[in-house]
């Protein structure tokens, strides 16, 4: 019903003016026809349907603005949408890689650079989460640049070098 408001204020409209055009015996029509004969002394005919044709297309335009603007707003709900359910899986698995980080400080079989290696992914994951976050501009390019990767620093020893060559990739994607 919603849907078709208009449609159907719209069919009450005409069925009353047609009940009264039909109940008083009015002829609309040659009424409208000789109210144009009428201003035709004032040259003002000329202008109606200009006037009429710059109606619809201002109309036309208006009802596509609101379209694109209704449109905007539901993508602008579904990102943050997006971003919340986003943030609560990735604060989740944030927080167990640093439960787990914590619980590798006391085990001396674990690469002191593999720790580290996982706080700065932990810290990166959450800056770059962060920054998508905070887009304002909500377009497929600012996504991007805003979790676009950044330059990953080798480690000289080929243990940590090798684990950055394989955790890159994901960066990549």
């Amino acid at each position: 019903m919603k849907k078709y408001k208009l449609t159907l204020i719209g069919l009450s409209v005409s069925g009353a003016v047609l009940l009264i055009i039909l109940i008083g015996r009015i002829e609309l029509f040659e009424a409208f026809v000789s109210a144009l004969n009428e201003l035709e002394q004032f040259e003002i005919d000329e202008f109606i349907i200009p006037f009429m044709i710059f109606g619809v297309f201002a109309y036309s335009d208006q009802v596509r603005r609101r379209r694109h603007q209704r449109s905007e707003l539901e993508k602008i709900r579904i990102f943050n949408a997006t971003m919340s359910s986003t943030h609560h899986i990735m604060n989740n698995l944030l927080n167990q890689l640093q439960l787990l980080n914590m619980t590798t400080e006391n085990i001396p079989d674990v690469d002191p650079e593999v720790r580290l290696l996982c706080e700065k992914a932990i810290e990166e994951a959450s800056l770059k989460l962060e920054a998508l976050s905070s887009i304002t501009n909500i377009n497929e390019t600012t996504i991007r640049e805003s979790v676009a990767p950044k330059p990953v620093t080798r480690s000289s020893r080929s243990g940590s070098s090798q684990l950055l060559k394989e955790s890159s990739y994901f960066y990549r994607c």
